[in-house]
């Protein structure tokens, strides 16, 4: 059991840093990349980028995380690491509700709105498009791409707890002394 929670809690370390770094590169260059570029290309560019986004590589980051952090909390839990369980539980609720769903609620409907839209030959029609777009959704971002980092963070903290606590103390508070009988 020791070495199935210690693989899953890698992995879902992994999966959460796949999917910080996916939205973190968002913030910190792409989109500042693109507001500086003509619009008419920017949207073309970005409406390429939302298509292909759908694929198999990005699927596991995205829609597994919160799968892989469940498992790892439920498995955790059943062998005693109570306290691990809880952050890699706390991990998944924050990544399903702040990253994922609201991927979901906000990014994919805006960025089905831009798909849809006909990129006009006038820059500044197109320049009054993209900065509409891109404002609200560099905003969205920051918060899901926080909410993934926190849930990396979450995840970091169970797997740390899991490592130094024994097991059957994983309930107890991390500061008492550990004693043995």
């Amino acid at each position: 059991m020791h070495k199935l929670v210690a693989g899953l809690s890698i992995a879902s370390i992994v999966f959460c840093g796949a999917i910080f770094g996916f939205f973190y590169a968002w913030v910190c260059s792409t989109m500042w990349g693109l507001d500086q570029a003509d619009p008419r290309i920017v949207i073309a560019a970005m409406q390429a980028m939302n298509a292909s986004v759908r694929n198999g590589v990005f699927f596991p980051a995205f829609f597994l995380t919160p799968v892989v952090l469940a498992l790892t909390a439920a498995m955790a839990s059943f062998s005693g690491h109570k306290a691990s369980a809880f952050w890699f539980g706390a991990a998944a609720a924050v990544y399903l509700l702040f990253g994922l769903s609201l991927t979901l609620a906000v990014n994919v409907p805006m960025n089905e709105a831009l798909a849809a839209t006909a990129i006009p030959g006038d820059i500044d029609a197109a320049r009054i498009i993209w900065q509409d777009y891109s404002g609200r959704w560099q905003f969205w971002n920051q918060a899901r791409t926080i909410a993934s980092g926190i849930a990396l963070a979450l995840a970091g903290i169970g797997l740390a707890i899991y490592r130094i606590c024994p097991r059957g103390r994983g309930d107890q508070d991390l500061h008492a002394p550990v004693t043995s009988a």
